[in-house]
């Protein structure tokens, strides 16, 4: 671990900090402040920095980064702090060097919005529920709905490339993302795309930027293409009495003709443990749990609604398809509550969020809980189906550090999982610090270039080190 500053480095810091951005949008973080810690605090994850600074606009980036990289300073950006991977805890890992924290969440302001164009720009320290309200007003549409969109922000969203349930038929952010306006490792501002939906003038450096996890640069402003809101949004859940018919009801689904705007399930545990807000009760016996939803103009959102309910009845305890607005989102805010209640069934969890072929789920799912049988850890998954993207979890009382001990294990045990079944590593949490051993495996030749494109992109290595690439 390197040694803190002195008092008098840490003073003269604060001042150059200061300078640059005011001074009421420096500060040093102590220990229990929010911005050493993210979503992965079950895991002990805690941090330290020399400083953490809000600026206020795209130039007040700029400067920070670039006095950073004449110093060799590095700097870790923070969106929201609801990240899983530890992308966003500097000094997290005894290895890392002392580093300024940047938190985007004073780029913020009122973005512009063309109704007629169907896009949108906005500041990256807006939260994704706002833009998605600020578009909803202006009769659009932005699709990815991760479950921390009040407290995410539009600009972290891009650097792990959110998605969220409706993922399956919309994708994630990078399909509705036209353009970005960044600051790169060395301080230059550039502008990558636009808001013109189609554009290959250069090479596709927009999207290496997105799902880069703050490698590259800072994102400080977000240009989307949108589409016309719906007029309905119609789940329907349907519960079974094992995995079984649970996962034939998924294979009924995407047989059935209509393609979903999501496809969502809940294995075991995680069904269970949110029993209690369960729209009209969970009936004795349920064990797995499947949610499906249409999405579009009423008339044709009826007919999909219909025939993806027709398709998950078949063996279901129970089926709830919901049509009145309060109905639909008692509903999904039952499904975005999934995570908190398996972390309360034991005072803390360990996720992680591997991808498999969306046909090999029951092979995941299988090989999960035989994992949990050898190592001794209770395990549960839920997650979005239709993109085979399991958030793997095992329960822990984050108390007992033995047991987080044997969880970390387990944990990391479950990635090799994806490999084995032509999966990969992370489908939206990212690799983070958390993965980053295991992404030490992927073929040498990627790793390489992903360095060269770090490299040029960042000479001075300053953006976020030892995150999301592994350390040479």
């Amino acid at each position: 671990m390197t040694a803190p500053p002195s008092t008098a480095e840490q003073q003269a810091l604060t001042r150059d900090l200061a300078r640059l951005v005011g001074a009421d949008r420096v500060a040093v973080p102590l220990p229990g402040s929010e911005l050493l810690h993210d979503a992965t605090e079950s895991r002990g994850l805690a941090g330290r920095a020399l400083a953490a600074v809000r600026p206020g606009t795209a130039d007040e980036v700029a400067a920070v980064i670039a006095w950073a990289a004449r110093r060799g300073l590095p700097v870790v950006p923070r969106g929201g702090g609801t990240g899983f991977s530890g992308g966003a805890v500097a000094g997290a890992d005894d290895d890392d060097p002392p580093a300024i924290v940047l938190s985007t969440d004073g780029l913020t302001g009122p973005g512009e919005i063309v109704p007629e164009d169907w896009t949108a720009t906005f500041p990256a320290g807006l939260t994704t529920a706002d833009v998605q309200r600020r578009c909803l007003e202006a009769g659009l549409f932005l699709a990815p709905n991760p479950g921390s969109a009040e407290s995410c922000l539009i600009g972290g969203n891009v650097a792990t490339n959110a998605g969220g349930p409706r993922s399956f038929r919309y994708g994630p952010l990078r399909s509705w993302l036209t353009g970005v306006e960044a600051v790169l490792g060395d301080g230059q501002r550039v502008r990558l795309g636009g808001t013109v939906r189609k554009n290959v003038e250069t090479l596709d450096l927009l999207g290496l930027l997105c799902g880069s996890e703050g490698t590259l640069g800072v994102v400080t402003e977000v240009s989307l293409r949108l589409q016309p809101a719906p007029e309905a949004a119609l789940p329907a859940v349907a519960v079974y009495a094992d995995r079984e018919a649970g996962l034939a009801a998924l294979a009924a689904t995407m047989a059935s003709g209509v393609v979903p705007t999501a496809i969502e399930f809940l294995d075991g545990l995680a069904l269970t443990a949110g029993a209690a807000g369960f729209p009209g009760g969970l009936p004795d016996g349920a064990r797995f749990g499947v949610l499906v939803e249409a999405l579009g103009q009423v008339d044709v959102a009826r007919i999909e609604a219909r025939l993806l309910a027709e398709a998950i009845a078949p063996d279901a305890l129970r089926v709830h398809a919901p049509t009145e607005r309060r109905a639909v989102d008692a509903l999904w805010r039952w499904r975005d509550g999934v995570s908190l209640a398996v972390t309360a069934a034991r005072g803390g969890k360990l996720s992680e969020d591997l991808v498999v072929p969306a046909h090999r789920l029951g092979e995941a799912l299988t090989a999960i809980d035989r994992l949990g049988e050898r190592l001794g850890v209770e395990v549960t998954s839920w997650g979005h189906a239709g993109d085979g993207n399991l958030h793997a979890t095992v329960l822990v009382d984050r108390t007992d550090a033995a047991a987080l001990a044997r969880a970390e294990h387990a944990a990391h045990e479950m990635l090799a999982i994806a490999h084995e079944l032509g999966g990969a590593l992370t489908g939206e949490h990212g690799i983070g610090l958390v993965k980053r051993e295991a992404a030490a495996g992927l073929d040498p030749a990627v790793l390489a270039a992903q360095a060269a494109v770090k490299a040029a992109l960042d000479p001075a290595g300053i953006m976020n080190p030892g995150r999301k690439l592994p350390v040479a």
